[in-house]
Order: structure tokens, then C-alpha cells, then sequence
């Protein structure tokens, strides 16, 4: 039986399986933080229509920072499949 050929397919399962618990856990906190985030400024313009402008604006710019998050854990998950 050859061990090494074995060995070298366990070492890809496990970077497969690494690089995908990465990104699910690492898309989870962005998503849920981004649909809170749209979800209040929603709430904010309907409450008041005169502030739409700078609620949008700030939500914007809240969900790009919390994006970021998420392209980090892809980069990392990127960083697994191809470099370990």
C-alpha cells in the first residue's frame, strides 16, 4: 500500500475543509452585521425622510468596513488551499 499517496490526499482534504470552515464562519459575523446595520437605517428613513441622505451614507460606509471582514477571511481561506 502506498502511504505517501494517501497522506498527500489527506493533507488536500484537510486543507479543503479548512479553507471551507474559514469562509463559513468568516461570512457569518459580516452577514449578520450588514443586515442589522441596512435593517436600522432602514428603520431611521422611515422614521424620518429628512435624514435619509446621512443614514444612507453611514450605512454605507458600515457595511464596507464590514465587509472587510469577510475579504480577509477569504483571503485567508485562499492562503490554506494554495500556500499550506
Amino acid at each position: 500500500m502506498d502511504y505517501t499517496a494517501l497522506a498527500e490526499a489527506i493533507k488536500v482534504v484537510g486543507k479543503a475543509i479548512g479553507a471551507g470552515l474559514c469562509m463559513g464562519v468568516g461570512a457569518i459575523g459580516p452577514a449578520i452585521g450588514e443586515g442589522n446595520a441596512v435593517s436600522k437605517a432602514l428603520e431611521g428613513m422611515a422614521r424620518q425622510p429628512e435624514a435619509a441622505g446621512n443614514l444612507r451614507t453611514t450605512m454605507i460606509l458600515g457595511c464596507a468596513i464590514t465587509e472587510t471582514t469577510g475579504i480577509y477571511a477569504l483571503l485567508i481561506a485562499f492562503l490554506i488551499l494554495f500556500t499550506l
